[in-house]
């Protein structure tokens, strides 16, 4: 299968859906509530405890712009909250292209919408290990999968969606969001790309440092293991 060659994009890409997903949750309180206030047709989709909070941020608000992932995917999260936007849906939300026929047919065939926004940010997998004590499991534990894919997802497709990585940067997004009409203009959404990029990265080398510097003995020991 060719690979697409896109030549046609916009400068500016309105924000009519977003996907908020954080385990640092600060300044949720104030970035929300401007997104509405900018555009309050705005469809935000949440998991978790992402979502708790959002309700508790958006009171009665909620039931008209915030839906769960799960009920929009139709796809319960499983136990644990191991998988909760690994989904078709939500990839090809991310990753739709403006002005490409197929994926809007995709689209359609699905019920899926394009996904303008995502913010994102990884399970404090640094955080855990800097803990004296910290088991292997514990350290695996955090390891993120689905935000470090929907981060890379979004960054890929800079060309339409912004990546957002960082809470420092909320601010600059809804004061060009209030100036742009509720849209975001391709220098900002390259710029959050970068950093997103440089996020998934340092948070990968944070894991294989820890694997590596972590004897195998530990691990054998953190395990009852089988059939041997």
């Amino acid at each position: 299968m060719a690979m697409n060659r896109v030549e046609k994009i916009d400068d500016r890409v309105s924000v009519n859906h977003a996907l908020i997903s954080v385990s640092d949750k600060n300044g949720l309180e104030t970035f929300v509530p401007r997104l509405l206030a900018i555009n309050p047709d705005v469809r935000i989709f949440s998991t978790g405890g992402t979502f708790a909070r959002l309700r508790e941020i958006l009171g009665n608000r909620a039931d008209s712009c915030l839906t769960q992932v799960a009920d929009y995917t139709g796809q319960p999260e499983t136990q644990g909250g191991l998988v909760k936007t690994l989904d078709f849906k939500i990839y090809l939300g991310l990753l739709t292209e403006t002005y490409n026929d197929a994926h809007h047919s995709d689209l359609k065939r699905t019920g899926a919408v394009p996904i303008d926004m995502v913010v994102v940010n990884l399970y404090p997998f640094k955080e855990t290990i800097a803990r004296a004590g910290v088991t292997p499991e514990q350290a695996r534990g955090n390891i993120d999968i689905g935000g470090p894919c929907m981060i890379r997802a979004s960054a890929k497709n800079f060309i339409r969606v912004a990546s957002v990585v960082d809470p420092g940067d909320y601010g600059e997004i809804a004061d060009e969001m209030s100036a742009g009409r509720g849209s975001i203009a391709l220098a900002l959404r390259y710029r959050l790309a970068c950093k997103a990029f440089a996020h998934t990265a340092a948070y990968d080398a944070a894991i294989a440092g820890y694997l590596a510097d972590t004897a195998y003995t530990a691990v054998e020991k953190e395990y009852q293991l089988q059939n041997r």
